[in-house]
């Protein structure tokens, strides 16, 4: 008979903006989890201005639960620093 464990979901997607007129100011910041093609977990970040091509960068990760922890990190200090 299979085990029926209760898993803690894993977000897999965030998408944060800050935007401030008065600075010129339009940001985006997207947060992923995902399974590569080679089998490991990787927290994709991605950035820039709102509207262009930004910037991007992968964390490797051995499980699906710490690619989540380092991607809620991540979350926390943005939000810290007014995205929303």
């Amino acid at each position: 008979m299979a085990s029926t464990e209760l898993v803690a979901p894993v977000v897999s997607d965030v998408y944060l903006e800050r935007i401030d007129q008065a600075r010129n100011m339009a940001r985006y910041y997207r947060l992923s989890v995902m399974e590569s093609l080679f089998g490991e977990w990787v927290m994709v970040r991605e950035w820039g201005r709102i509207g262009s091509r930004g910037q991007s960068r992968e964390h490797c990760c051995t499980s699906p639960e710490q690619a989540a922890s380092l991607l809620e990190a991540h979350r926390t200090q943005r939000v810290r620093r007014g995205y929303r």
